[in-house]
């Protein structure tokens, strides 16, 4: 601790230390004017400043302040660029700064175990690699500007369906190798002022005092910084201060702060605790001093709103990928200048650029990709939307559609999820594009057009026409400049260089987490373990539509020259076509054994080389820290094994363009599994595992994953726990379902999707997100309603009767 936040600490009252717990309001933490001590401003979000300056919520509800909408970070992450994420970060850096935020809630970088997931969009990949180092670069260049960054959501929050409560159920070497490893390289390479814990629990414990998982945080990766609930997020107070957070958002009105008091005056809690926690906060306050408006003169900073927006439109240039382009001999793509298009789709009116939720985002300006088809200079011959946004039959609209096709050259057309398949509080039911708008491609398909089909949204979506179209171009989400950059590609003002940070299923049932993702309750296991994404598909041999780090350009690239050493590869790189262009080469790591327990291969280093046509270039890349080693359970600890490996080099984890070995020093251990006990772990066929085997894996039984409701509700029941259950409480569960019901029936799908967040919060939370104006004593009182007996005042008033009869 600093001697100065020492001599600060010891001069506060025991109240004051625990009123820096909690927050002042929404976004503020509090401040001690008598000491000096300046509040701090916290606010959304990951690719774009949400600063509200009305009504404060914390599912993008109300309208923020204008700031450039970057892509989303599934975008972002299709450009295997760091460099890129770094600029990105400063000009987030640079906006939150200019409004006095010295917190911008971002990054997220949780695993992307299902492409159900409904926060997606807002993570960078299913490879803790590429997340991790992108993850890193934008926290970076948020911090290059004094303003903080929160790493988020430590850790596995892998679900939206009862985020608030699920206990996501992973075993040791999954954890570490899997969903931990990003946030290990974003800590030890970003240096983040804070990180996020999530709201749910793992492995029993919800991660604000999950100890073992904040030790990870603190003692191993040698994290120095702040961590602060999400919004709603904590459960026991005391028990996340002594695990190692310290900061609660938003205000409580003051209970937890009590709460707090009572434990130091107690003895449950040393006030020696409570001071450590106190002096993160005085630390994160003098980090941020840059951005902290009583702190600093914040006149002079002024964004260049119009050079963020070109660097937006950058970003959504790299982040598109073209999935296919027509035979290779003669590619669809690009388009002719001049050419005449007929452009169909909803979203070619009004281009979904980003997520719904916390992470919405105002943008400073907003384009048509119609305007900037033209712009482009094609020659639109017309628009038709073709079909209704948000479902409905619309035959006159799809009959519309073919028409228009039938006066132009190109067909291309814009589908893909609308903003209610994709948001915060809710996943996704399933990965189909809606049905009309796949009936609108069946219609132009049988009227003999081969249109070009514009993706959107920030998830994967099974394409069962992908192979009767001429080309498919993954638009994602990529921000508010986002027309221009999907014009550019179409024309070949921009040769694409994006990659798939993600693996393309074909259907969702192929996927290792599809029997039970989403279908629980209390728990949810994560039984496939290390098998996610590209590591499951590539060790059982299954199909995907496109494989992980998938990308074509419109010009060709020779690998060649390979040379591996214990550090890394070289490669020669050239450019074997006609125009310039980006490579992302991608260097896969396979095991000395691959019948073990193991991946067949796993991201180990990736590089961007940029060439001429006819040019060559010599690429190094390293490889990473954990390239050679395993997480062993019995030691609680990483290690290197020795043996004979291959490095794989190549375009996409199943365009492998040369191959080499490398003996690698380490040490000689058996991980300890058991291939009788463990038969579908070590084959890989861990769809469907069941119970038994999985309970083999954790060492233990796992507990149960739905909800007993012969059990009272409590304090910690979620309101979703009142469905399906008699009396008041069921009347209860099945008004606010109904509520959601009608929402949807009626055309509000967004609001629909808020009941979700309503049926998962606790109800713990409710005094607490009230700020007091709903009493500890009313919660008791519902409680008790709900469980079908008298609130506590009703009986002693009851009582009282009785005796003076």
């Amino acid at each position: 601790m600093k001697d100065a936040h020492r001599k600060l600490i010891d001069q506060m009252t025991l109240e004051e230390k625990a009123s820096l717990m909690s927050g002042a309001n929404f976004w503020n933490s509090k401040g001690i004017d008598r000491l000096g001590i300046p509040s701090m401003m916290l606010t959304d979000g990951p690719h774009g400043l949400r600063k509200q300056g009305g009504s404060a919520d914390h599912l993008g509800l109300n309208q923020s302040l204008p700031a450039t909408c970057f892509p989303t970070a599934a975008t972002l992450a299709n450009s295997w660029d760091p460099h890129l994420g770094y600029e990105v970060g400063q000009a987030l850096g640079v906006e939150a700064k200019a409004e006095g935020v010295s917190v911008l809630l971002g990054p997220g970088l949780n695993i992307k175990r299902n492409p159900l997931a409904g926060r997606n969009f807002e993570y960078f990949s299913e490879d803790p690699l590429l997340a991790g180092k992108m993850a890193a670069a934008l926290i970076r260049g948020i911090q290059s500007e004094g303003v903080g960054a929160s790493m988020k959501h430590y850790a596995v929050n892998s679900q939206e369906k009862h985020r608030m409560s699920i206990d996501e159920v992973v075993d040791e070497r999954a954890l570490h190798e899997t969903y931990l490893e990003g946030f290990r390289i974003a800590v030890q390479e970003g240096n983040p002022y804070t990180v996020m814990s999530s709201y749910n629990k793992v492995n029993g414990d919800y991660t604000n005092e999950n100890q073992p998982l904040m030790d990870i945080l603190r003692n191993e990766w040698g994290f120095d910084g702040l961590v602060v609930t999400d919004w709603g997020g904590n459960n026991d107070r005391v028990a996340g201060l002594l695990a190692g957070n310290a900061l609660e958002m938003p205000s409580t009105g003051g209970i937890t702060d009590a709460e707090i008091v009572v434990a130091v005056q107690d003895g449950s809690l040393d006030e020696a605790v409570l001071d450590a926690r106190v002096a993160e906060v005085l630390e994160l306050i003098d980090r941020t001093a840059a951005a902290n408006p009583a702190l600093a003169d914040l006149s002079d900073v002024n964004p260049d709103f119009d050079g963020h927006h070109d660097l937006a439109v950058r970003a959504a240039e790299e982040g598109v990928v073209l999935l296919k382009n027509g035979p290779a001999q003669n590619p669809t793509l690009p388009l002719r200048r001049g050419s005449c298009v007929a452009v169909i789709g909803d979203f070619a009116d009004d281009l979904r650029i980003q997520g719904a939720g916390s992470s919405r985002v105002n943008p400073t300006r907003t384009e048509s990709p119609l305007d900037a088809l033209s712009a482009a200079g094609l020659n639109v011959a017309g628009f038709a939307q073709g079909f209704k946004r948000h479902g409905g039959r619309s035959d006159a609209l799809r009959k519309q559609a073919v028409e228009l096709a039938s006066r132009a050259e190109t067909t291309i057309v814009f589908i893909g999820l609308d903003e209610s398949l994709e948001a915060e509080a809710a996943d996704r039911p399933h990965m189909r594009i809606p049905r009309e708008q796949l009936r609108l491609l069946h219609d132009l398909l049988a009227a003999g057009h081969k249109p070009i089909v514009i993706l959107v949204g920030g998830s994967p979506m099974e394409l069962p026409f992908a192979d009767h179209v001429d080309a498919i171009l993954a638009g994602y989400l990529p921000g508010q400049g986002g027309a221009s950059a999907i014009a550019n590609v179409l024309v070949g003002a921009v040769n694409p260089s994006g990659k798939l940070a993600e693996t393309y299923p074909v259907v969702y049932e192929d996927v290792p987490s599809a029997p039970t993702y989403g279908n629980t309750e209390a728990a949810s296991y994560h039984d496939e373990s290390i098998y996610i994404g590209y590591r499951y598909f590539d060790k059982v041999g299954g199909r995907v539509r496109f494989p992980f780090g998938h990308g074509l350009s419109y010009t060709t690239f020779e690998y060649s020259n390979l040379q591996v050493d214990a550090e890394g590869v070289s490669v020669t790189v050239t450019n074997t076509g006609t125009r310039p262009g980006t490579e992302v080469v991608q260097v896969y790591i396979g095991p000395p054994e691959t019948t073990d327990f193991v991946a067949p291969q796993q991201l180990a280093g990736f590089a961007r080389v940029t060439l001429e046509a006819g040019e060559s270039a010599s690429v190094r890349i390293d490889f990473s820290e954990h390239a050679f080693s395993v997480f062993d359970v019995n030691t609680g600890k990483w290690r290197q094994r020795k043996g004979r490996y291959t490095a794989l080099v190549g375009a996409s984890s199943r365009d492998i363009r040369l191959e080499g070995t490398v003996n690698v020093d380490g040490e000689e251990f058996d991980l300890n599994y058991d291939r009788d006990v463990l038969p579908r772990y070590f084959s890989g066929e861990v769809k469907g595992i069941g119970t038994s085997e999985f309970a083999h894996l954790l060492g233990r039984t796992p507990p149960p994953e739905f909800w007993d409701r012969s059990l009272p509700i409590t304090r910690d029941s979620i309101l979703a726990q009142l469905v399906g259950r008699g009396g008041i409480a069921g009347l209860c569960g099945g008004a606010i379902t109904g509520i959601g019901s009608i929402l949807h029936a009626v055309g509000k799908p967004m609001l629909a999707n808020n009941m979700n967040f309503a049926l998962d919060m606790p109800l713990r939370t409710l005094p607490r997100l009230s700020g007091g104006a709903f009493s500890e004593s009313a919660l008791d009182d519902l409680i008790n309603v709900l469980n079908g007996r008298l609130p506590k005042g009703n009986r002693a008033a009851s009582k009282e009767a009785g005796k003076t009869e």
